[in-house]
């Protein structure tokens, strides 16, 4: 019977150990499936945090230009804004202007050549009347004249290339006066800035920084969106004479291959 309750006993122990070690692995199960069911929730919260955080910082960086637009004076910022607006109206107008005024030369002087072998000048003439550009033009102009002599054609030819050459760099001009000009009233901007830092400094009677930081402000925000302007207009600018260049290098090597087309069917 003693044998029977200790056999009971051991029993007993080994079923609560094992009953133990069963509950301590489900709970970790338990808190896995809770962390599970929590963790979708805040993912959502979490990316929503994330979109707030955007939202705000893009709305702050608006706010943060506005502030700065206002805080460099109005009237001196929009001044240099308006020079960014006009001088890049007048580049991109001169870019298009260029685009459409750039023509295969080669593919010209060949049709040219080919029109004149089998309708004489006549026919040449109407492939440059109905081609676009300063170089078909030019052709126009010294073809025209081809019954006064081959020295008429060619002082035609180079009389004409300085009229294109004026069109070409039309409103570059004030292209470069905008890009001075914003400079200049960004400077402008920063002695306005000065004499209010220094007025202040007059008034209170105190060299703190509080006094004079909105007076320096002022100073540098002008300063910066000038120097921005002026280097943005500079590229444009720098493009577009980089572009005539290339034009009037096409113009003066067509010329003298044109030149070379007069001579040899002036000959036969």
């Amino acid at each position: 019977m003693k044998k029977f309750f200790a056999m009971m006993t051991v029993v007993a122990f080994l079923g609560f150990g094992a009953a133990n070690v069963m509950a301590q692995d489900a709970a970790p199960v338990a808190n896995d499936t809770t962390t599970e069911a929590v963790a979708p929730e805040a993912a959502v919260e979490e990316a929503a945090v994330v979109e707030e955080t955007a939202v705000v910082e893009e709305q702050s960086m608006y706010q943060v230009l506005k502030i700065k637009f206002i805080e460099g004076g109005a009237g001196f910022m929009s001044l240099v804004v308006f020079c960014l607006i006009f001088g890049l109206a007048l580049s991109i107008e001169r870019i298009i202007y260029l685009n459409l005024a750039s023509v295969n030369t080669n593919k010209l002087l060949k049709r040219i050549d080919e029109a004149w072998a089998k309708g004489g000048v006549e026919a040449a003439l109407e492939i440059c009347r109905n081609t676009r550009g300063p170089i078909a033009s030019i052709f126009y102009q010294g073809l025209s004249r081809y019954d006064e002599g081959v020295e008429v054609v060619e002082k035609s030819v180079a009389s004409y290339g300085s009229v294109q050459l004026g069109l070409l760099e039309r409103n570059l001009s004030w292209i470069s006066l905008f890009i001075g000009l914003s400079s200049m009233l960004g400077f402008l901007g920063t002695i306005v800035g000065m004499i209010q830092a220094f007025d202040k400094i007059q008034q209170v009677g105190d060299m703190s920084a509080s006094v004079v930081a909105g007076g320096i402000k002022v100073a540098l925000l002008t300063t910066l969106l000038g120097l921005i302007v002026a280097m943005i207009l500079q590229v444009f600018y720098n493009y577009l004479l980089a572009r005539i260049d290339s034009i009037v290098t096409d113009m003066e090597d067509s010329s003298i291959s044109l030149l070379d087309i007069v001579v040899k069917y002036s000959k036969k």
